[in-house]
């Protein structure tokens, strides 16, 4: 590893404390589980289906989008820096006979430079507001996508409904997450991830906002961008 890893080691322990309760759904993970068929299915609408697609997903931690993904037919690579989670996510792997996966320790930057141009999509999902260089994560991602290939962002706007609710509500109030999950200097606003798409030579061509309602416990895809996002993209060829 290079002494200049875009990762924050206090970020890495943070998520490897939590490793061995990735994949129970009542724990600290629950919005995880609870988000990822919407998130699933939005990314494979998109695609055109992800059956026989290359995929890579950044950040995957345990594995949950990554393990979805590859039970969708694609050939999946998950790359994530704790070491903890990617071995809860290989022995998931192991244990639901999940096809077509596999699990890498190394930074997308790492990867960007071993592997240009070899996926048809790449994900990137709460993460990159646990970066301290967010822009260079995003032109990871871009090389990494082939020509043409979509790549998948979704984070947390900086904004005072931001902090209200996804940290003062979801750490302190409701404890859905742990407290200290979200810093609020690290969350990015639409308009910067889209200013960093563009420096990548990644078209922004759809946005939706993540809303959850605490009385009935659900969450939907909505046009509301004010808290939690997504972002698909499209390298330009």
């Amino acid at each position: 590893m290079s002494d200049t890893v875009n990762a924050d080691p206090a970020e890495l322990a943070k998520f490897s404390e939590l490793a061995h309760r990735w994949w129970d759904p009542e724990s600290e993970f629950r919005p995880l589980h609870q988000i990822n068929p919407l998130r699933l299915d939005w990314i494979n609408g998109l695609c055109g289906d992800l059956s026989g697609k290359r995929v890579l997903d950044v950040g995957c931690g345990g594995g949950i989008l990554a393990d979805s993904m590859a039970r969708k037919g694609a050939n999946v690579l998950g790359i994530d820096l704790a070491s903890k989670a990617l071995r809860v996510a290989q022995l998931h792997a192991l244990e639901a006979g999940t096809p077509n996966i596999r699990y890498q320790e190394i930074s997308v930057e790492a990867l960007a430079k071993e592997q240009p141009g070899s996926f048809d999509v790449v994900t990137c999902m709460e993460m990159l507001e646990h970066v301290p260089d967010s822009a260079s994560v995003v032109r990871a991602c871009s090389e990494l996508v082939k020509p043409g290939g979509w790549v998948f962002f979704s984070t947390i706007h900086r904004n005072a409904k931001a902090f209200m609710l996804a940290i003062v509500g979801a750490e302190y109030v409701l404890n859905m997450l742990p407290r200290g999950t979200h810093e609020y200097a690290k969350m990015i606003r639409p308009s910067e991830l889209a200013a960093s798409c563009r420096s990548a030579h990644l078209d922004v061509l759809h946005t939706k906002g993540l809303e959850y309602n605490p009385l009935t416990k659900r969450y939907w895809l909505s046009a509301d961008t004010s808290v939690n996002y997504l972002f698909a993209t499209r390298r330009v060829v």
